[in-house]
């Protein structure tokens, strides 16, 4: 707020008086710093909605920005986020829109994101989908995601995709008992799975990705990657149907 009232200060400044004769700040005399500082205050009263302006226009500047860092993170990583050789592809592998999701299976919101996703595959042939296993919500996220990159790694694509929807939609506790269950349910093999769990190959996948979304500045999930843009949070499906029209048109 204080920078908010410099920068208004400054453009009221500008108008009280003429680039041939207004003082800078630094040369102000106390008293004209009084009068200056009244007739600012006294604007601010007479025109509060002028506030709530700046403020719209600020966050504005500010989302910009943000977008600006993140489409340039994007492009630093691009090569990690959407072919990094080990993450599950799901949708079209050929598919011309790239889309990536970070997921905890802890997540309430991936769990509330995963048929809204799932939706937009069926509707859309021509998206990439890669799913980053990103444990950071404690010890039942980490051990389910050791589990799955466990049975893609030993079972492969198919079985891990059973896994990993079985665990997405599944609301009781992430404890062996339960993911050797849905492991075996799903076509892996569950003993080999808890074998491998705390592999060195699959602690160093589950690191590239902690390391890829600090590198990334992402600290929750879900978060999506659709193109060049970063989604932090769930998004509804009709908004990310609009995001992915919008990028398949400028690829056009």
């Amino acid at each position: 707020m204080k920078s908010l009232l410099l920068s208004l200060s400054m453009f009221l400044f500008a108008g009280l008086a003429t680039a041939q004769t207004a003082p800078s700040f630094d040369d102000m005399t106390v008293e004209q710093s009084e009068a200056f500082g009244a007739a600012v205050r006294n604007y601010l009263l007479t025109n509060p909605e002028i506030i709530m302006e700046a403020v719209a226009v600020l966050e504005q500047r500010q989302q910009q920005a943000a977008m600006q860092t993140d489409l340039s993170l994007v492009q630093q990583y691009a090569e990690d986020l959407f072919y990094d050789g080990y993450s599950f592809v799901e949708g079209n592998p050929d598919g011309q829109i790239l889309m990536v999701e970070f997921i905890d299976y802890k997540c309430g919101f991936c769990k509330r994101a995963h048929p809204d996703v799932k939706a937009l595959l069926a509707a859309n042939d021509d998206i990439r989908l890669v799913i980053k296993e990103f444990p950071i919500l404690g010890a039942e996220s980490t051990l389910a995601s050791r589990a799955a990159v466990s049975v893609l790694i030993n079972d492969g694509d198919e079985a891990y995709y059973g896994f990993y929807d079985a665990v997405m939609t599944f609301n009781g506790p992430l404890n062996e008992a339960n993911l050797t269950r849905m492991a075996t349910e799903s076509g892996a093999d569950a003993a080999l799975m808890m074998q491998t769990v705390d592999s060195a190959l699959v602690t160093q996948m589950i690191q590239n990705n902690l390391r890829l979304a600090q590198n990334m500045q992402i600290s929750g999930t879900p978060t999506f990657v659709l193109g060049g843009q970063m989604m932090r949070g769930y998004v509804p499906l009709a908004q990310m149907q609009i995001m992915v029209d919008e990028l398949r048109a400028s690829l056009e």
